[in-house]
């Protein structure tokens, strides 16, 4: 075998980036669905066919109010995303650091991280109303968690040996913040940003499905199904949501993927 060709093999895995086989349980699922409502095994106003729910779709994206409602659902899961994710980084790694701030804040921070994120939302509502300030901090306050918990792990799993060496060289706080304490916390960090970008999705639509009375959403069209018993118009809006959460999904995989790879540079 020529080292040509051993090249090339080697890069097959590379542009096997896709798996085919992830697509056969949908297709069987898909399949099963478009047989058993053409023969009229079920109630097609509960379970109606496929093409009753693509047909909706096409009507539903081609109206303003789906533009609309997506751009609003982005930009609060975005901007929630972002201001969690920012205040767990800053809060997990002074807990880490901080001895007193372990003994004083820690107790109390592992006490909250129990309540169920969902029974904050009546607390947030009653303070702040219905509107996209509320929706905002509990997406923000979904994030924050797992980023905190990510931070606070990656800081305490860094050797005491290196922290050593670091004072040997003279290190200052900032210096030893930036280039021992953050790069050495980053996988867990990424890992929890990881999880706080589906976590703040999740969050998304469940504050625009309870607290709906104002503001428009991606939710709209589960919100808008449910009302008028269309329920093609509900399996639309779930798919949707689904889309929308697996593509966050492959962002976040291949940003932690790439921002990552120092590390499997050094094994």
């Amino acid at each position: 075998m020529t080292t040509s060709t051993i090249s090339s093999d080697a890069s097959l895995p590379q542009l096997r980036r896709f798996d085919w086989r992830g697509l056969v349980l949908p297709a069987g699922f898909l399949l099963v669905w478009a047989l058993v409502t053409a023969l009229g095994w079920v109630n097609t106003k509960l379970i109606p066919p496929p093409q009753a729910v693509l047909s909706t779709a096409v009507s539903f994206i081609g109206k303003a109010q789906f533009f609309n409602g997506l751009g609003a659902s982005l930009w609060r899961d975005l901007a929630g995303f972002a201001i969690g994710s920012l205040a767990g980084v800053v809060f997990g790694a002074l807990l880490g650091v901080s001895r007193w701030a372990g003994r004083i804040v820690g107790p109390t921070f592992h006490t909250l991280k129990h309540i169920a994120l969902f029974a904050w939302l009546p607390l947030i509502s009653t303070w702040l109303g219905q509107g996209d300030a509320a929706k905002v901090l509990f997406i923000g306050l979904s994030a924050f968690y797992p980023v905190a918990l990510g931070a606070l792990e990656g800081v305490h799993g860094i050797a005491r040996s290196q922290l050593e060496v670091a004072r040997v060289y003279g290190f200052g706080r900032v210096q030893l913040l930036f280039k021992l304490i953050l790069p050495g916390a980053s996988p867990q960090i990424l890992a929890g940003l990881h999880l706080a970008l589906i976590y703040a999705w999740l969050a998304t639509i469940g504050a625009e499905y309870l607290l709906a009375k104002s503001g428009p959403g991606i939710g709209d069209a589960v919100i808008q199904g449910k009302a008028a018993f269309d329920v093609p118009l509900v399996i639309f809006g779930m798919l949707l949501i689904g889309l929308v959460g697996a593509l966050f999904n492959q962002i976040a995989n291949r940003i932690e993927a790439r921002l990552l790879r120092w590390r499997d540079a050094r094994h």
